[in-house]
Protein backbone atom coordinates (compact mmCIF):
# COMPACT_ATOMS: atom_id res chain seq x y z
CA UNK A 1 0.00 0.00 0.00
CA UNK A 2 2.84 2.64 0.98
CA UNK A 3 4.65 1.48 -2.43
CA UNK A 4 1.16 2.54 -4.31
CA UNK A 5 1.19 5.90 -1.99
CA UNK A 6 4.87 6.58 -3.21
CA UNK A 7 4.00 5.93 -7.08
CA UNK A 8 1.43 8.41 -6.92
CA UNK A 9 2.90 11.05 -5.43
CA UNK A 10 5.56 10.74 -7.99
CA UNK A 11 3.46 11.08 -10.94
CA UNK A 12 1.99 13.57 -9.64
CA UNK A 13 4.94 15.93 -8.75
CA UNK A 14 5.84 14.80 -12.20
CA UNK A 15 2.64 15.92 -13.50
CA UNK A 16 3.01 19.22 -12.09
CA UNK A 17 6.28 19.82 -13.12
CA UNK A 18 5.65 19.13 -16.67
CA UNK A 19 2.51 20.70 -16.29
CA UNK A 20 4.45 24.22 -14.86
CA UNK A 21 6.59 24.22 -17.97
CA UNK A 22 3.89 24.26 -20.13
CA UNK A 23 2.01 27.09 -18.78
CA UNK A 24 5.22 29.31 -20.05
CA UNK A 25 3.56 31.46 -22.17
CA UNK A 26 4.73 35.30 -21.23
CA UNK A 27 3.65 38.02 -19.59
CA UNK A 28 1.73 41.34 -19.72
CA UNK A 29 3.88 43.83 -21.43
CA UNK A 30 4.39 47.42 -20.57
CA UNK A 31 3.47 50.14 -23.62
CA UNK A 32 6.87 51.75 -22.96
CA UNK A 33 8.49 48.48 -23.88
CA UNK A 34 6.70 47.76 -27.27
CA UNK A 35 9.24 46.58 -30.18
CA UNK A 36 6.78 46.22 -32.02
CA UNK A 37 2.68 46.40 -33.48
CA UNK A 38 1.23 43.71 -34.70
CA UNK A 39 -2.29 44.48 -36.76
CA UNK A 40 -4.88 41.37 -36.46
CA UNK A 41 -8.32 40.91 -38.26
CA UNK A 42 -9.98 38.22 -37.19
CA UNK A 43 -12.57 36.91 -39.37
CA UNK A 44 -15.25 34.04 -38.95
CA UNK A 45 -13.26 31.25 -38.17
CA UNK A 46 -10.06 32.22 -39.17
CA UNK A 47 -7.28 35.01 -38.20
CA UNK A 48 -5.12 37.25 -40.45
CA UNK A 49 -2.33 36.88 -40.55
CA UNK A 50 -2.70 33.13 -39.65
CA UNK A 51 0.89 32.80 -38.12
CA UNK A 52 3.38 35.00 -36.17
CA UNK A 53 6.80 34.92 -35.49
CA UNK A 54 7.98 36.66 -32.54
CA UNK A 55 11.64 36.46 -31.10
CA UNK A 56 12.37 35.43 -26.90
CA UNK A 57 12.12 38.51 -24.99
CA UNK A 58 10.33 40.73 -27.27
CA UNK A 59 7.27 42.68 -26.13
CA UNK A 60 4.29 42.85 -28.79
CA UNK A 61 1.56 45.16 -29.07
CA UNK A 62 -1.39 43.45 -31.09
CA UNK A 63 -3.82 45.39 -32.61
CA UNK A 64 -6.64 43.03 -33.08
CA UNK A 65 -10.07 43.89 -35.50
CA UNK A 66 -13.01 42.14 -35.40
CA UNK A 67 -14.02 41.99 -39.60
CA UNK A 68 -16.17 38.75 -38.65
CA UNK A 69 -20.16 38.65 -37.73
CA UNK A 70 -19.67 36.70 -34.98
CA UNK A 71 -18.22 37.63 -31.55
CA UNK A 72 -14.42 36.27 -31.56
CA UNK A 73 -11.56 35.70 -29.09
CA UNK A 74 -8.29 36.71 -29.45
CA UNK A 75 -6.78 34.40 -26.89
CA UNK A 76 -2.65 33.98 -26.21
CA UNK A 77 -1.98 30.65 -24.40
CA UNK A 78 -0.78 26.72 -25.01
CA UNK A 79 -3.32 24.03 -26.13
CA UNK A 80 -3.83 22.58 -22.20
CA UNK A 81 -4.68 26.27 -21.32
CA UNK A 82 -7.42 26.70 -24.28
CA UNK A 83 -9.06 23.79 -23.47
CA UNK A 84 -9.36 24.54 -19.79
CA UNK A 85 -10.84 27.84 -20.65
CA UNK A 86 -13.32 26.67 -23.14
CA UNK A 87 -15.75 25.47 -20.30
CA UNK A 88 -15.98 29.09 -18.88
CA UNK A 89 -16.88 30.21 -22.47
CA UNK A 90 -19.74 27.58 -22.69
CA UNK A 91 -20.76 29.03 -19.55
CA UNK A 92 -20.79 32.37 -20.82
CA UNK A 93 -22.90 31.69 -23.66
CA UNK A 94 -25.53 29.30 -21.06
CA UNK A 95 -25.72 32.05 -19.24
CA UNK A 96 -26.47 34.62 -22.00
CA UNK A 97 -23.73 36.73 -21.67
CA UNK A 98 -21.73 35.38 -24.78
CA UNK A 99 -24.68 35.82 -28.03
CA UNK A 100 -23.79 34.62 -31.39
CA UNK A 101 -22.76 38.18 -32.43
CA UNK A 102 -22.75 40.63 -29.59
CA UNK A 103 -22.06 40.67 -25.97
CA UNK A 104 -24.71 41.18 -23.32
CA UNK A 105 -21.92 43.49 -20.92
CA UNK A 106 -24.37 44.16 -18.55
CA UNK A 107 -24.75 41.01 -17.67
CA UNK A 108 -21.33 40.10 -18.14
CA UNK A 109 -20.83 42.89 -14.95
CA UNK A 110 -23.24 41.16 -12.88
CA UNK A 111 -22.29 37.53 -13.50
CA UNK A 112 -18.59 38.71 -12.79
CA UNK A 113 -19.46 39.67 -9.21
CA UNK A 114 -20.42 35.87 -8.54
CA UNK A 115 -18.23 34.26 -10.60
CA UNK A 116 -15.20 36.16 -11.98
CA UNK A 117 -14.73 33.63 -14.82
CA UNK A 118 -17.75 35.53 -15.97
CA UNK A 119 -16.18 38.66 -16.55
CA UNK A 120 -13.66 37.97 -18.84
CA UNK A 121 -10.72 40.20 -18.05
CA UNK A 122 -7.59 38.20 -18.51
CA UNK A 123 -4.52 40.35 -20.00
CA UNK A 124 -3.42 37.41 -22.20
CA UNK A 125 -7.21 37.88 -24.17
CA UNK A 126 -9.47 40.05 -25.85
CA UNK A 127 -12.79 39.20 -26.59
CA UNK A 128 -14.86 41.58 -29.40
CA UNK A 129 -18.08 41.71 -30.99
CA UNK A 130 -17.97 42.16 -34.76
CA UNK A 131 -16.56 45.37 -35.80
CA UNK A 132 -15.21 46.13 -32.67
CA UNK A 133 -11.30 46.91 -31.82
CA UNK A 134 -8.79 45.76 -29.25
CA UNK A 135 -5.18 45.53 -27.87
CA UNK A 136 -3.12 43.32 -25.88
CA UNK A 137 1.22 43.87 -24.71
CA UNK A 138 2.12 40.89 -24.50
CA UNK A 139 5.96 40.13 -23.50
CA UNK A 140 7.17 36.97 -25.02
CA UNK A 141 9.56 36.04 -22.38
CA UNK A 142 9.95 32.20 -20.86
CA UNK A 143 7.25 31.55 -23.78
CA UNK A 144 7.15 27.89 -25.41
CA UNK A 145 3.78 26.23 -27.35
CA UNK A 146 2.60 29.16 -27.85
CA UNK A 147 -1.11 29.31 -30.04
CA UNK A 148 -3.34 32.28 -30.50
CA UNK A 149 -7.09 30.76 -29.83
CA UNK A 150 -10.88 31.54 -29.91
CA UNK A 151 -12.08 30.01 -27.63
CA UNK A 152 -15.81 31.08 -28.43
CA UNK A 153 -17.70 27.73 -28.56
CA UNK A 154 -17.17 25.87 -31.40
CA UNK A 155 -14.57 28.21 -32.81
CA UNK A 156 -11.62 26.57 -31.62
CA UNK A 157 -12.33 23.68 -32.89
CA UNK A 158 -12.98 24.13 -36.87
CA UNK A 159 -9.49 25.17 -36.68
CA UNK A 160 -9.54 29.15 -35.39
CA UNK A 161 -5.36 28.76 -34.25
CA UNK A 162 -2.69 30.81 -35.07
CA UNK A 163 0.60 29.57 -34.69
CA UNK A 164 3.44 31.52 -32.74
CA UNK A 165 6.79 30.45 -33.54
CA UNK A 166 9.24 31.94 -31.05
CA UNK A 167 12.77 32.25 -31.65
Amino acid sequence: MFRLFLTIVFILISYNSYADKNMMIGSLGKSEEVNRTIKVIMYDNYYEPSSFNVKSGETIKFEVVNAGELVHEFNIANAMMHKKHQPEMEKMVENEILLADSIDKEKMKKMAKMDKSMGHSHSNSVLLEPNEKGNIVWKFENAMNIEIACNVPGHYQVGMIAKVDIK
